[in-house]
């Protein structure tokens, strides 16, 4: 993907105008793919972004399952609530609020990001949108369109080690984490690349 051929959601736009149904576009990829870059290059008039990662479970949640040393997995996420979500968005009938992950506290704020009626696409952006495993399996039966983000994998790592960097971790932690549960959960992100309607390299 050069900046010549960046994807764009004008023909959702189109067609969400054309018979006022909105439309949702997911982006996947593993840690570090450049998911969220990508989805708020897409913002605009009528264009909403939402993130998967304002799902997680509190950080008071994991220490009590004893997951909190594999945050980031599927299961360390509220996937049902998660589903449920993108089931009340497909309907404009009234704004949808949605939680926010914020990285510099490492926690999801409720009710931070809104998508108002008039909004006619909705980007989410997310790892695990194309898993096959309940209930992530029924996230891909409502989105309209999936693109799924390849870039090199040295690019990658190089990217999250710097951002794991930049919200306080050591060059050593940041190293343990990218190559440790990171890339666990990257290598089961990549294998369902094949559901995507897009894949997108770089």
């Amino acid at each position: 993907m050069t900046p010549d051929s960046t994807p764009t959601v004008a023909h959702l736009l189109a067609a969400a105008r054309s018979d006022g149904r909105r439309r949702l576009l997911g982006i996947v990829g593993g840690p570090g793919a450049g998911k969220s870059t990508l989805a708020a290059s897409l913002a605009g008039p009528g264009v909403a972004v939402i993130g998967m990662d304002g799902w997680h479970l509190a950080n008071s949640v994991l220490d009590r399952l004893g997951r909190r040393d594999r945050k980031g997995a599927p299961d360390t996420f509220d996937a049902a609530g998660y589903v449920a979500f993108l089931e009340r968005a497909r309907s404009r009938a009234a704004t949808v609020w949605a939680p926010e992950f914020r990285r510099e506290v490492e926690e999801p704020i409720a009710g931070a990001l809104e998508v108002p009626p008039e909004t006619l696409v909705l980007v989410t952006e997310g790892n695990y949108l194309l898993m096959t495993e309940p209930p992530w399996d029924r996230v891909r039966g409502l989105l309209d369109e999936a693109w799924f983000l390849a870039p090199d994998e040295d690019v990658r790592r190089d990217r999250l080690v710097a951002r794991h960097e930049h919200h306080g971790r050591s060059h050593a932690e940041a190293l343990a984490r990218a190559d440790g549960s990171d890339a666990a959960n990257a290598r089961a992100i990549a294998a369902t690349a094949h559901r995507a309607d897009v894949v997108l390299t770089y």
